[in-house]
């Protein structure tokens, strides 16, 4: 097991956000948070990466504990977070925002990402290497951003609700490079209230609803579940 999520509570000043939420995510796998708008997928992101600090409960990196850490530190151990705001550089060229990303953490094994691997991955992003972040389209802003995390080569990618507010054809697009990613080794948590995307994507999945996990199961399993789908998942 890579992640170890066990019964953390977080906050936001005095507002109680997260309850209990446990998951884990083993090595290779897809995991996806599926939830509502203001469920607590974001929150649960944050408490990962150490932006929002659980106030208790454990979170387990390779069996190291992160829960108060820096982020820092927890994406010097090989985390890697990919926000729902595309925070890119929108000065810099495609290629200097990659190259800003680069970075090996200690203890790394495998084939260390480079501009070129990244270009395989993304031709667009290829094409668009001289242009300025700032212009490029919103799915090649959130292919930008995923490439540069990757250029961080984490173990673990946390994605946060990655194809919100896409359109559909890049939404597909994303979908086949995620599962050209899990084709590389690369282990993925992601948020998401996109189902049919989920679906298309994951091995397993968690349900979250008022900041608690209402279900998990394998993906079959919760596609099969029309009563947790229509409880917690559709609007």
């Amino acid at each position: 097991m890579i992640l170890d999520v066990k019964q953390i509570n977080t906050f936001y000043e005095t507002s109680h956000i997260l309850f209990d939420v446990s998951l884990s995510v083993d090595r290779g796998e897809i995991v996806c948070l599926l939830g509502r708008n203001g469920a607590g997928k974001t929150t649960t992101m944050r408490s990962i990466m150490g932006l929002t600090p659980p106030k208790s409960g454990s979170v387990k990196f390779h069996g190291d504990e992160l829960r108060s850490r820096p982020p820092h530190y927890i994406a010097q151990k090989g985390v890697g977070y990919v926000p729902d705001n595309r925070l890119i550089f929108p000065d810099l060229t495609v290629l200097e925002n990659l190259e800003l990303g680069h970075k090996v953490p200690k203890n790394f094994e495998g084939e260390p990402w480079t501009v070129e691997r990244i270009y395989e991955l993304f031709p667009i992003l290829s094409e668009r290497k001289y242009q300025d972040g700032g212009t490029l389209s919103g799915g090649e802003q959130q292919m930008l951003t995923l490439a540069r995390t990757l250029m961080g080569n984490p173990e673990l990618l946390l994605l946060d609700e990655p194809v919100e507010g896409l359109a559909p054809l890049v939404v597909k697009d994303l979908g086949r490079q995620i599962l050209k990613l899990k084709e590389m080794g690369q282990t993925i948590l992601f948020s998401e209230q996109n189902i049919r995307f989920a679906t298309i994507t994951s091995d397993r999945a968690y349900v979250i609803d008022n900041g608690k996990i209402r279900y998990q199961g394998s993906i079959e399993e919760l596609s099969a579940n029309e009563e947790i789908k229509k409880k917690y998942l559709m609007i």
